[in-house]
């Protein structure tokens, strides 16, 4: 089982760490009901521009609280796949990517 969470209704360009932390705080409501035995997939399709900064804010406390519940769907998208790849260098995490 799992949910789906497409980015895009967050906006199709995904920068600042105040954006990034608003959409998270916003985000909670939902996750307070989500069940423990699913994973959330992250859906990049529709986002334009994703920046390390709001994804730090956004999806490195998601990854914290789900750890490998959390799943990020592969994008062709090249900001994505960089910002990705620059959160887990900095932070020695892993995102599951699928």
């Amino acid at each position: 089982m799992y949910m789906k969470l497409q980015l895009e209704k967050f906006g199709k360009t995904l920068i600042s760490r105040e954006l990034g932390r608003e959409a998270f705080k916003a985000f909670q409501s939902t996750l307070r009901d989500f069940p423990k035995n699913e994973e959330l997939e992250m859906d990049f399709s529709g986002v334009l521009t994703l920046s390390p900064s709001w994804a730090d804010e956004f999806l490195t406390p998601l990854l914290s609280q789900l750890n490998n519940r959390l799943v990020l769907l592969k994008s062709d998208n090249l900001s994505v796949g960089a910002t990705i790849k620059i959160l887990q260098e900095a932070n020695k995490e892993t995102f599951r990517v699928k």
